[in-house]
């Protein structure tokens, strides 16, 4: 198209907690393989937060080392890793404005919604991502290209939406969607089968105990013994012995089963754990007496998960495994920094899940995050028969245990704090990514002996994405409850810092086309944008509230 404008606005992380608004940004034009789509809305994440803080030593901006050619990546201005400035924001709906000449999935003015993983795309530790070292949303235009937003089987990244939905109610379905996976995620309840497995054994194993673990649990491909004990005959697998765990490769196994109950040896062990490994602790009866340095930053961005058993039994460890991360009929469910943006969402969502006898409590040390949550959330809860509970943990003293905790916030201390507050067979939803080099001291006798389990997800896939889409297209879910402000481009910056400072309760979408608009929340449009405000149902976002806005304050 010839009428496109060669430069934008576009918020720009230049390095580690230096966010600029460049008002000049090439508008770049789309190659062969590539579209050009005009950004209609975008949400601002916490996951925004980490990487402002982070930069280029976040996990997804380092650069793509596997599953596209690097001549194909250089094809790309939008490749933008290590430390090439970037343009984040991932929470997003989009038209396309242009295609190249080689693409023909895609035509001008059709409507998506972005899935942000590329799953297939691996960095060293993690993988590519959409606002991350590939540009996001917090721009005018954003270039996208087929052959990094297609998977390996044909999938694309970019969702159809019909037109009629309002772009906030789409670009929240991504958001939304985390918070779906979040539950719907299953967990791995066997051995990984022909997996490489470490067994470190302090103390006497029973003869019968790795059998029995086999036959009910799968069995593994290789076996890495440490013991000064011999390992077992007649395993039926190849085994391998070892002098000592510090010569073992890092990140190298699938399942790692402990005998014993020294909390150093355990320590060391997490370094051995690979990507969603299994560390089963059989503690025969010991204790370690003391907190244990853990890898909780891994069990969200690893997928390591964590069992145990006071017994002898490694196969008793393995029954704590629930299917999937879901609610059961039941449960005393705790949020953790329930006020914020997603802590909103998990409370409104578990609170209308239609699980049976749930009780849902949302504790926020901010007062006013509170209200507004409970203004939204009370009704709800009466009207699905779900107790609702709001607490400020500095004002009132909490004595429940709970059978499901969620952990809003990045912080060690809670996941030990969850330990200590829940039932037997506790969920710990370890939510918010702790960085995956981050550890924390925790009870793990506490912790087995109550036969607890970490859960933690990190994004969410495609079919998460279709099912929150089809719940916005359908009606049944209404994802502007969770808008609490709204700006352009020039007050993006100002709305990353509230994020920052959690400031605002609930989501802040951006709408690029409102380039000058500055940060006003919710509550404020009846007296600084009273044409806007009118359009408000109930106090809460609509899409004529954003439609009026557009028209009033949009750029032609």
């Amino acid at each position: 198209m010839t009428d496109l404008a060669e430069t934008q606005y576009a918020v720009q992380l230049v390095g580690p907690d230096e966010l600029v608004l460049n008002r000049s940004k090439a508008v770049f034009r789309p190659g062969r393989h590539q579209i050009l789509c005009r950004v209609e809305a975008v949400g601002l994440c916490f996951s925004d937060l980490k990487l402002l803080k982070q930069f280029s030593a976040h996990v997804r901006k380092s650069e793509i080392v596997s599953g596209i050619e690097r001549a194909v990546l250089e094809e790309i201005p939008s490749y933008v890793p290590g430390d090439a400035p970037t343009v984040p924001g991932h929470e997003t709906v989009v038209r396309i404005s242009e295609v190249g000449p080689g693409v023909e999935r895609f035509k001008t003015g059709e409507r998506y919604l972005v899935q942000t993983d590329y799953r297939w795309l691996r960095t060293a530790s993690s993988n590519g991502a959409f606002g991350y070292n590939f540009e996001g949303a917090l721009q005018e235009y954003v270039l996208m290209d087929e052959r990094v937003t297609t998977s390996p089987e044909g999938e694309s990244m970019l969702l159809p939406v019909r037109e009629g939905l309002s772009g906030s109610a789409v670009a929240l379905a991504e958001p939304w969607a985390c918070v779906e996976d979040a539950y719907a995620s299953k967990e791995r309840t066997g051995l990984r089968a022909g997996g490489q497995m470490l067994i470190v054994a302090d103390t006497k194993v029973d003869e019968e105990a790795l059998p029995i673990l086999f036959r009910r649990h799968g069995k593994p491909g290789k076996i890495t013994w440490v013991s000064q004990m011999a390992a077992p005959r007649d395993l039926d697998t190849e085994v391998r012995e070892a002098s000592d765990v510090s010569g073992l490769p890092d990140a190298g196994y699938d399942d790692i089963l402990y005998f014993g109950s020294d909390a150093k040896t355990v320590e060391a062990l997490f370094a051995k754990t690979g990507k969603n490994a299994l560390l089963n602790i059989v503690l025969c009866g010991g204790k370690f007496g003391r907190d244990v340095v853990t890898m909780v930053g891994r069990v969200h961005y690893g997928g390591i998960r964590i069992v145990g058993t006071t017994g002898a039994d490694p196969a008793e460890s393995m029954e704590i495994i629930p299917e999937t991360d879901e609610i059961r009929t039941g449960d005393r469910i705790n949020v953790v920094g329930a006020g914020g943006p997603m802590g909103m969402m998990h409370v409104i969502r578990n609170i209308c899940q239609g699980v049976g006898g749930v009780s849902v409590f949302a504790g926020d040390v901010d007062d006013d995050r509170l209200a507004t949550l409970t203004r939204i959330a009370a009704p709800l809860a009466k009207r699905n028969g779900v107790e609702y509970k709001p607490y400020n943990p500095t004002k009132e003293t909490i004595t429940e245990t709970f059978d499901y905790t969620v952990l809003m916030a990045p912080v060690p201390k809670l996941v030990a704090s969850a330990v200590q507050s829940s039932a037997e067979r506790g969920l710990i939803n370890i939510f918010a990514g702790i960085p995956a080099t981050v550890t924390g001291e925790i009870d793990l006798d506490t912790y087995i002996e109550r036969r607890l389990y970490f859960i933690g997800t990190s994004g969410s896939t495609l079919e998460d994405m279709r099912l929150m889409l089809e719940k916005v297209e359908s009606g049944t879910l209404d994802t502007n409850v969770s808008v609490a402000a709204i700006s352009g481009l020039e007050g993006a910056t100002e709305g990353i810092r509230a994020v920052e400072n959690r400031t605002i309760a609930g989501k802040i979408i951006v709408y690029p086309t409102c380039k000058s608009l500055g940060l006003v929340r919710v509550e404020e449009l009846s007296e600084k944008m009273p044409e806007v405000g009118k359009c408000l149902k109930d106090r809460l976002w609509t899409e004529r509230a954003e439609a009026k806005l557009l028209e009033t304050y949009g750029d032609s």
